[in-house]
């Protein structure tokens, strides 16, 4: 019995894992943005001629003909021309036939790549599945990833993650455990993933390049020493400091500094958008419009997308090739082949065009639904906390889809044209329960500088309690890191 339990999870693992050439098609067409998506259907009506362009009279209605006219053998088979027993010997079989024939029969088809571009998501899941982990430390592993920011970075505690995880997802996991899970994380490409804050996402490159040199490197030891006991005088340009603090000579000191400045602050930021992609002008591939009496409108934006439809020419040719097919020579059956391939062919591009369509407007519309005051008002410190699990849960797609969906596309709303990923933002839970976005608390920050007496400004110290008295629940490293995001300087610097 146990045998048997194994067997079908293992069948079941296969079957997850091996995708349908249709099943990389709509993934590939889900990537592409507005612009990109024109391009792949325009390539697509040259090289397919069972596809045109025009409105679809009605799905499959041809096709379907086409299909129920296939005669049945005497004991109720099918005799249509999907059978391999139509062919005198394997040497009369097209070479596509005998492939897609291999793969009917369970013969694991060539892995296929999505795209040349690949979500920061999937990028480093990519990375976990090479990792040998039990599954705890992989679920955790993968939720870590997915509460990363689009810098790369872990901004929430781990106790918060644990409670998260807790309510959530019904898993138990000690900030411990999850602390073994981000060590599997920040070994990941690029360096620096998964840290904390700068200092720790610093440290992990150095570190990382103190692993791979060849021999030792004084000048290593340095920067480190830098930032494991002079983080804050390097923040604050204090070189001097430094230097009597290691007992560093001055162009040792300029030396190590300078290379720590060449360091990346942000590492996902290379992995935010997509791998290999080149800028290209933003064409929103959501509207999204707002009325006075608080309803809210949206719509794919198509473009010049030509809608697609069957060639009424192939369908009828196939139907003829197929009455006639008792006395078809060996030419007549091939060209019966191709006919059914490339109609095959234009049927699963279409489709994939409408699942593509579906999905974006069903992952949107949660989106909107989830940000709703945001939609209406057009302030960003009405965004709440949001990530990718939120929409995934909401619409029952997987969060990978969801990536995919919400990497390299834009929405125009009343208030300006946005990347989806400005939606998702991670955000603190007060005392009482309440969720509130991270920019909710950037703002109030800001706000507290610009009224501050530039005679005496505030300290980030005195910034944290009127923080915290106006209910968010930060520490000071916390105010500091959002001030240092905003560009903000200390307190004596802004005199």
């Amino acid at each position: 019995m146990a045998q048997g339990s194994r067997q079908i999870q293992t069948q079941a693992q296969q079957q997850i894992q091996t995708l349908s050439p249709q099943q990389i098609l709509t993934v590939k067409l889900l990537e592409l943005p507005a612009v990109e998506l024109e391009d792949r259907v325009r390539a697509e009506l040259l090289e397919n001629p069972a596809l045109e362009e025009g409105k679809e009279e009605s799905p499959n209605d041809d096709y379907a003909d086409v299909r129920e006219e296939e005669p049945q053998s005497e004991d109720g088979g099918d005799t249509s021309y999907d059978s391999l027993s139509d062919y005198l010997n394997e040497d009369d079989i097209p070479d596509y036939k005998l492939q897609e024939n291999n793969r009917s029969k369970g013969e694991q088809a060539e892995e296929i790549p999505f795209s040349d571009s690949t979500s920061f998501y999937e990028t480093l899941k990519e990375q976990l599945g090479e990792r040998v982990l039990d599954e705890h430390r992989r679920e955790l592993a993968e939720y870590l990833i997915g509460s990363l920011d689009d810098d790369g970075l872990l901004r929430k505690p781990l106790d918060s993650i644990s409670d998260e995880l807790a309510i959530y997802s019904g898993i138990e996991a000690s900030p411990e455990e999850l602390e073994e899970a981000l060590k599997v994380i920040q070994d990941f490409d690029p360096a620096g993933l998964g840290a904390r804050d700068l200092r720790e996402c610093l440290l992990i490159q150095i570190r990382r390049k103190k692993a791979q040199a060849d021999k030792n490197n004084p000048l290593l030891d340095v920067e480190e020493r830098i930032l494991d006991e002079c983080y804050d005088d390097f923040t604050r340009k204090h070189w001097d400091k430094i230097e009597q603090k290691l007992e560093l000579d001055e162009k040792t000191c300029q030396l190590a500094i300078k290379e720590i400045c060449k360091l990346n602050p942000r590492p996902g930021a290379s992995l935010g958008e997509a791998i290999g992609k080149n800028m290209q002008q933003i064409v929103p591939d959501f509207i999204v419009e707002t009325y006075d009496d608080g309803t809210i409108s949206l719509t794919l934006n198509n473009r010049n997308v030509p809608e697609l439809r069957m060639s009424r020419d192939f369908t009828e040719m196939l139907e003829e090739h197929t009455k006639n097919r008792a006395n078809q020579s060996k030419e007549s059956k091939e060209a019966m082949m191709f006919l059914k391939q490339k109609i095959d062919a234009a049927q699963g591009f279409i489709d994939a065009v409408k699942q593509r369509q579906n999905t974006l407007t069903v992952t949107m519309q949660a989106i909107i639904d989830l940000q709703r005051p945001f939609f209406l008002e057009g302030d960003e410190s009405l965004l709440r906390p949001m990530i990718l699990k939120d929409v995934a849960e909401r619409t029952g797609l997987d969060i990978s889809t969801v990536s995919r969906v919400s990497n390299s596309k834009y929405v125009q709303t009343n208030y300006g044209i946005y990347p989806l990923k400005f939606f998702f933002n991670d955000g603190y839970t007060t005392e009482d329960g309440e969720e509130m976005s991270v920019r909710e608390i950037r703002k109030f920050l800001k706000e507290c500088i610009d009224n501050e007496d530039k005679k005496k400004p505030y300290t980030d110290d005195e910034l944290t309690e009127m923080l915290n008295e106006k209910g968010y629940p930060i520490a000071r490293r916390t105010v500091a890191k959002y001030r240092q995001q905003m560009n903000i300087p200390v307190a004596r610097l802004r005199k």
